[in-house]
């Protein structure tokens, strides 16, 4: 009995957890303990996952906060969190089971106090001066004169009340009003989506696209404007394709979106007047140039009536321009009828002269000459005629070549002949055929040696007989015997060569 009563092994029956039971307890407990409440810290590590999930810490000097707020919960944030800013956020703790890990699912952040904001401030318009988004060069100029001006204000405030009254004082426009937030957390996604959603109006289209845009609201604390201090109002009027106007609160006032605009007002009424003109301002200009314009068009009309009429004196009168001419038309006139009775007459005479020869007989007598000449034509263009005079002229033909060739044959070989004759005559005079007789050339190099002066001179010779060349070595002692020449015999008279002749008759 006593083994069915004693315990042998203490806190055996306690108990027993699985894992996902003892991670379900804790996140229960954890979530009915806190519920939702609020934690003021510092903004630490902040990472964005691709799925759009924000997951960052919040931390003081002692301990360390995970925080994660969902894709779905970062669009209502009214201020994104980052590195270094001291923040208050709401929210609820929880567990994730699967890494034995607490965090606080936020759903809301706001900044922990004005300086903390102001620092924000600061941190965000360097960067985006460093974007380059405040040069003065990026800035567009004002239309003189927009037709359609769109507003981006609270409707129900006395902002748009004060535009719409001083645009009807200066100069009645065309209005067109995107209502949004002007402060909390609707403020800065609306305005950017006003600011964007003019921007895409289609010109010319059913709804006018705005030739201006103004955005505007009244005074108050910086946590009253800090929605146009968001990156994100910023960045939309920056990409703005129309001029922007901002103004945003009082003259004292400054926000983020006063140095991206394109001009700043420092009051709603104030932008007004910066979009239009005073109307009765132009409409004085209008008839002062109207009265200038009046003054010049009269006076350089009487400027050049008077400068025709100076010239006009040194012109001479039209009677005696037209005293030369109306003379020489007088004279002509009197001369006329003669004139064309003498042309009349040479031409009746010229025509006589023709007639002459064209009398019937004469005409009759060459026409029988055409007559004659045409058939003696016409019977050498007989068919049978020009065919015997192609054969003859065919004959006639063969024989010419004929003979040609023959003559050609026969010049041919006589000069074949006596170029066979002229190369053996070339051949017994020349030094080869001298060699062959027993004589031979001495060279020395390129030079031929025809005297003993010039072969002594000379260290090495070349002797050329009709066999070979023999090289020879000239000794400084070698005793050379001239030949004695023998006397010289009369000269007889030249045997005449018979000529010869290269005619060898005519080709034909």
């Amino acid at each position: 009995m006593s083994d069915l009563i004693d315990d042998p092994h203490p806190g055996q029956n306690m108990p027993e957890f699985t894992v996902s039971e003892i991670s379900g307890e804790v996140k229960r407990t954890l979530e009915g303990t806190f519920g939702r409440i609020r934690v003021k810290g510092e903004v630490g590590r902040v990472f964005k996952a691709r799925s759009g999930h924000l997951y960052y810490d919040v931390k003081d000097d002692k301990s360390v906060l995970a925080c994660t707020t969902w894709k779905g919960q970062v669009s209502g944030l009214s201020v994104v969190p980052e590195e270094g800013l001291e923040v208050v956020v709401t929210g609820r703790l929880t567990a994730f089971g699967a890494q034995s890990k607490y965090n606080m699912n936020v759903d809301e952040v706001a900044v922990a106090g004005q300086g903390a904001l102001m620092a924000l401030l600061e941190k965000r318009k360097k960067q985006l001066a460093s974007e380059g988004l405040f040069e003065a060069s990026r800035k567009k100029p004002l239309p003189y004169l927009p037709g359609v001006i769109g507003v981006v204000t609270s409707p129900s405030g006395a902002v748009i009340r004060d535009i719409l009254h001083r645009l009807r004082d200066r100069f009645p426009r065309k209005v067109l009003i995107w209502p949004v937030a002007v402060q909390g957390d609707r403020c800065a996604p609306e305005v950017s989506a006003a600011v964007r959603g003019f921007n895409e109006f289609t010109p010319g289209g059913a709804l006018p696209r705005p030739d201006l845009i103004i955005v505007a609201r009244g005074g108050g604390s910086i946590e009253d404007l800090w929605g146009f201090n968001e990156e994100t109002v910023a960045r939309a009027v920056a990409e703005s394709d129309i001029p922007v106007i901002s103004a945003v609160g009082h003259e004292t006032d400054t926000t983020l979106i006063d140095y991206v605009s394109d001009q700043r007002a420092p009051t709603p009424t104030a932008a007004a007047e910066l979009a239009v003109p005073v109307r009765m301002d132009l409409l004085a200009w209008l008839g002062e140039q109207d009265a200038r314009l009046t003054h010049a068009l009269t006076s350089g009309l009487s400027r050049r009536q008077q400068r025709l009429r100076d010239l006009s004196r040194a012109l001479p009168r039209a009677e005696s321009l037209l005293e030369g001419p109306r003379q020489r038309l007088d004279l002509q006139a009197e001369r006329l009828p003669a004139m064309l009775t003498g042309l009349v007459q040479r031409k009746r005479v010229h025509l006589l002269e023709r007639a002459g020869a064209l009398r019937p007989g004469l005409l009759r007598r060459g026409l029988d000459n055409d007559k004659r000449r045409l058939a003696q034509i016409s019977a050498r263009l007989n068919p049978e005629a020009l065919l015997r005079e192609n054969t003859r002229r065919q004959k006639d033909l063969t024989q010419i070549s004929t003979r040609f060739t023959t003559a050609a044959i026969r010049q041919v070989g006589a000069w074949r002949d006596r170029l066979e004759g002229m190369e053996r005559l070339r051949q017994t005079v020349g030094y080869q055929a001298t060699l062959n007789r027993g004589y031979a050339v001495v060279r020395s190099g390129d030079k031929v040696l025809t005297t003993l002066a010039k072969a002594q001179s000379e260290t090495a010779l070349e002797v050329q007989f009709s066999d070979g060349v023999l090289p020879v070595q000239v000794g400084d002692t070698a005793t050379v015997k001239p030949i004695e020449k023998p006397a010289p015999k009369p000269a007889s008279k030249p045997r005449k060569t018979p000529p010869t002749s290269d005619d060898q008759g005519s080709l034909f």
